[in-house]
């Protein structure tokens, strides 16, 4: 009888362990409507920090089903207005008598201007490598790829399961966060 009940015990356990939990199936619900979804729109106030400056602007962007973005520059006034499209990390940009510079970073792997695209990108591919709560808001953290020098997201999505803030991290550092407002998909 001990034998019995120790198996069931065991296999109470087991069971536990392997099924998914409400957090990671939250983040996979998520990235579900992500990959059903015709559009995606939603504004961001982006910061990009190179360690000895930081630049803060804002964008309005808009997302397709094949992974191509596309923005335009809000804020600040000097630069509002600017437009772009991102593909398959290939970008341009369109504007009159304003350049947007800002130097590459992570290794040359991308631009500030493409943080919404690498949002986009990693929620619908990434590895998930952990989900859990803090206070009200669940917190993904995501790679975008299996390479050394992945790029790790930390998302914190909202209770209508809404990414709401996003810092992107490269090689343990953050380099760039996201204040995301009107997330919406069709």
């Amino acid at each position: 009888m001990k034998k019995w009940t120790a198996v069931l015990v065991m296999l109470v356990f087991l069971s536990g362990c392997s099924g998914k939990s409400r957090e990671l199936q939250r983040g996979l619900d998520l990235r579900s409507e992500l990959l059903k979804a015709s559009q995606c729109r939603f504004s961001c106030e982006i910061t990009a920090d190179y360690g000895n400056k930081t630049y803060t602007f804002s964008m309005d962007c808009q997302g397709d089903a094949q992974g191509n973005l596309t923005f335009t520059v809000t804020e600040p006034e000097t630069i509002a207005g600017i437009t772009g499209k991102i593909a398959d990390g290939e970008g341009s940009l369109t504007f009159d008598d304003t350049a947007l510079q800002f130097d590459l970073m992570a290794d040359d792997q991308l631009s500030p201007v493409s943080a919404p695209w690498i949002l986009l990108k990693t929620l619908r591919e990434g590895f998930i490598t952990s989900a859990g709560m803090e206070g009200e808001r669940l917190r993904l953290s995501i790679d975008d790829s299996y390479e050394d020098d992945a790029l790790h997201l930390d998302v914190w999505v909202n209770g209508e399961n809404r990414p709401e803030t996003v810092e992107i991290l490269f090689s343990d550092r953050k380099i760039l966060s996201l204040a995301v407002k009107s997330f919406e998909t069709a």
